[in-house]
């Protein structure tokens, strides 16, 4: 599994996700505070919830993940809502599914610990608020799935900030 985060643009991130067979990438904004939702989603399937659920401003259109924990396994289906206006509510099944796979939570988590890694080696945190604007990075959320992934995964592979 391969998630990729990349700021684009002042105020835009361009991420992509492969399962080895497939990929899905589209271009969020700033609007939301994607990719510390995207880290508290993750980092949500380590709790009692089976469920997680976040969304993308793609500036008009929703772009929303649903995240579906089962055992070991994550189902990920992605949506998309032509209007995040009149949308934000709206049940999972009016957006249309762009993407979909299962993949091992463990495996979910760690692509997307090394993105959110590559990009605070990249940027920083006062070069990410520079570029993204609307929010400072994540490192919180960051600090959290890191330490769920390690803990909970036994992940041999190196994380750190």
């Amino acid at each position: 599994m391969h998630f990729s985060w990349e700021l684009s643009g002042s105020g835009w991130a361009r991420y992509r996700i492969w399962d080895g067979s497939t990929k899905h990438g589209d271009s969020a904004s700033y609007c939301t505070n994607a990719l510390a939702d995207v880290l508290k989603g993750v980092a949500g399937l380590y709790g009692l919830h089976d469920v997680q659920r976040f969304s993308f401003d793609l500036e008009p259109a929703e772009e929303r993940w649903i995240l579906r924990r089962r055992n070991d396994d994550v189902h990920i289906a992605i949506r998309c809502f032509p209007d995040m206006l009149t949308s934000y509510d709206a049940p999972d099944g009016q957006g249309t599914l762009v993407w979909t796979s299962t993949r091992p939570r463990a495996l979910l988590a760690h692509a997307v610990l090394t993105a959110a890694e590559k990009v605070w080696h990249t940027h920083g945190e006062e070069g990410y608020l520079r570029r993204w604007q609307q929010h400072p990075f994540p490192t919180r959320e960051l600090e959290s799935l890191r330490s769920l992934h390690l803990a909970v995964d036994d992940c041999a592979l190196r994380h750190n900030g």
